[in-house]
């Protein structure tokens, strides 16, 4: 009789097992904003955890881990055990930039993640001081090739957006821009409104109430088209620098060898999230476009920005450092 008490104990303790091993999630997931808060990256990580803490009944938090551009939080999910409750903010910074920018980069985007689901696109404008004389984008080319060095531009984090999208305007328009380095887009704008510094080049939805309101002045926008945030404001193309177009993308990853149920389980709540009509007001209020992808195609996308970025940056005179 006990032989058969302890049977079924090892039994009940087996199938308690199994079924807590696929009750997923059990606990909070964290998901990891590579970037200080305030930014694309910030308000993607956040809307997703308020959603998922009412979607996965677990409280879901975001962690802000900055540092080394966007490095520091991305290799800390790269090595983080592949459970499912340690998730990525990821987007063309750290997933398609990086590769380029850093010659010992200490993750592989393709290798050790996996994407759960895209989000959405944006696109970066190119803002001056509000007094600055330039009036377009010609003139402000020109000021800057008749005394090199003079202006600046500022710069929030290496490999972010807004550093490449600075490096691309002084290769492309062929400037002298003088790189001031912030950690981050507030204390940028902090002396952007100041004029201690003199352009940047940020999200164009953080942008806009700056332009709206008068504060600084609109150049350009970065992407194939005109964002319907700033439908008067050129893309750079139309201003005469066909070669500087960067869309802007982010999306969910986890790392390589998350079990496929937790990764079904995080797509489908990312989806449910996107399709509810409030968090899509609230996106395309701040000029996000919704990225709708399957699971092989998302694959397929990360690979390919994976491998055209590096070599972009390289046409661009910028080698990894």
């Amino acid at each position: 009789m006990s032989t058969l008490r302890s049977l079924a104990s090892v039994l009940l303790l087996a199938l308690a097992g199994a079924l807590a091993a696929q009750e997923y999630p059990a606990r909070p997931v964290h998901i990891i904003v590579p970037s200080t808060p305030g930014g694309g990256y910030d308000v993607i990580g956040r809307l997703l955890a308020e959603r998922f803490t009412a979607d996965l009944g677990q409280p879901c938090i975001v962690e802000n881990r900055a540092g080394g551009g966007t490095l520091v939080g991305t290799q800390a999910v790269a090595t983080a055990a592949p459970d499912g409750y340690m998730l990525l903010v990821g987007g063309l910074a750290n997933m398609a930039f990086n590769p380029g920018l850093h010659r010992n980069l200490p993750y592989d985007p393709v290798r050790d993640f996996a994407p759960v689901a895209m989000v959405g696109a944006f696109t970066y404008a190119l803002v001056g001081r509000k007094d600055l004389p330039a009036a377009n984008l010609r003139q402000l080319i020109d000021a800057a090739r008749a005394d090199p060095g003079k202006l600046s531009i500022a710069t929030s984090g290496v490999g972010t957006g807004q550093h490449v999208s600075a490096l691309m305007l002084k290769r492309f328009a062929h400037v002298d821009l003088l790189e001031v380095a912030y950690k981050g887009a507030q204390p940028a704008y902090l002396d952007l409104l100041a004029g201690r510094v003199d352009l940047f080049f940020d999200n164009t939805t953080t942008a806009r109430p700056f332009i709206i309101d008068g504060r600084v002045k609109p150049y350009v926008t970065s992407g194939s088209l005109r964002d319907a945030l700033l439908p008067d404001v050129p893309t750079a193309a139309e201003a005469g620098l066909p070669e500087l177009v960067l869309d802007s993308w982010i999306g969910l990853f986890a790392p390589a060898k998350t079990p496929p149920k937790a990764i079904e389980r995080l797509r489908a709540a990312t989806l449910k999230a996107l399709a509810d009509a409030e968090v899509r007001r609230r996106l395309d209020a701040t000029g996000w476009r919704i990225i709708s992808m399957s699971p092989e195609e998302t694959r397929a996308f990360v690979r390919g920005e994976a491998e055209k970025w590096p070599a972009l940056l390289r046409q661009a005179g910028i080698r990894p450092e």
